[in-house]
This record gives C-alpha cells, sequence and structure tokens, in this order.
C-alpha cells in the first residue's frame, strides 16, 4: 500500500496572507483558496505543497518541526525576507552555523541553508 505526502498544513492567524507571503518567498503559486484554507504549489504542480489555516491561538513556542530552504545567495536573500517580514532569530545555533534560522510573519521559525553543492 503506498502512502504519498500532500502538504503540510500550518496553522496562522491570516491564511490568505502567509499563502501569499510563501507563495512569493518560495517562487510559487496560490493554487486553492477556500474556507477550509489556503493552498501554494510550485509552479509545475510536483511535490509537497503548504495548506494554510486558520486559528485564533498564538504561536507560544518554538517550532518542533520546521522548513530547510536552500538559497542561491544566503545573505541576500536573508535581508530580502526581513524587509518583507520576516525575523532572524536565535534558537541556539552556533554563532558559526551555515544556516539562519528566520521566523516567518506569523512566527513560524524556518532555516535559510547555503547552497547545495553539485
Amino acid at each position: 500500500m503506498k502512502v504519498t505526502w500532500e502538504a503540510l498544513t500550518i496553522e496562522v492567524g491570516d491564511p490568505s496572507a502567509s499563502a501569499r507571503w510563501w507563495a512569493e518567498t518560495l517562487g510559487w503559486d496560490v493554487v486553492s483558496e477556500s474556507s477550509a484554507g489556503v493552498e501554494v504549489r510550485s509552479p509545475d504542480g510536483t511535490g509537497t505543497g503548504l495548506f494554510f489555516v486558520l486559528t485564533a491561538e498564538p504561536k507560544a513556542e518554538k517550532n518542533r518541526l520546521h522548513l530547510d530552504l536552500h538559497a542561491e545567495d544566503q545573505g541576500a536573500t536573508a535581508q530580502r525576507l526581513v524587509e518583507r517580514g520576516a525575523e532572524r532569530v536565535d534558537v541556539g545555533q552556533s554563532p558559526d552555523a551555515e544556516w539562519i534560522v528566520l521566523r516567518d510573519p506569523d512566527g513560524h521559525e524556518f532555516c535559510l541553508l547555503e547552497p547545495r553543492n553539485g
């Protein structure tokens, strides 16, 4: 019996705004928007999507799950994301870590990694 991964669901205060922020960040498209939530996916429709649903509860602690993103230019990308509402955060990573930890406008942490080699 085959099981496939469809989407990662993320609870947020404003599903439409969060979906659009992540769609712009990833170069993805908003593919559905309903009372259930808002979904974004890569333009070619492949891979796992992100599905944003409404919650009235504010985020209270560090994520137990986070996204790792590769960037062609890690520093410039981090700066652009901060200008768009992300925040650099210290979650205990070492000063010489090869990744940058950021928090999206809803408070969800994610890591910005250096480009993959090869």
